[in-house]
């Protein structure tokens, strides 16, 4: 009779390890989706923000050279100003 009482017990242990075991495993497929959709959606964000990065350093870029350019025109224009005032002051 003891005999049978231990391993009734063991069962019921079996059966609720049993149980607990089928709970984590969904608990985890549920997870491990979650963490794909989590994966997917930082994987988009990452590159919408690596092509943010990309068009402010070619925007910076073409930026450098519209500065640069205008101050190759303005020292082009301060030169001819110059020229054209001593041919203006010339008899």
């Amino acid at each position: 009779e003891d005999l049978r009482e231990k391993r009734e017990g063991i069962n019921r242990e079996i059966l609720k390890d049993e149980e607990d075991k089928a709970k984590t495993q969904r608990d985890l497929s549920v997870l491990t989706d979650r963490l794909s959709k989590i994966n997917e959606n930082l994987a988009r964000k990452v590159a919408s923000r690596n092509e943010y990065d990309r068009t402010i350093q070619e925007t910076e870029g073409a930026y450098m050279k519209i500065l640069e350019s205008s101050a190759t025109l303005l020292q082009v224009l301060k030169r001819e100003t110059v020229t054209l005032v001593k041919k203006k002051g010339q008899p």
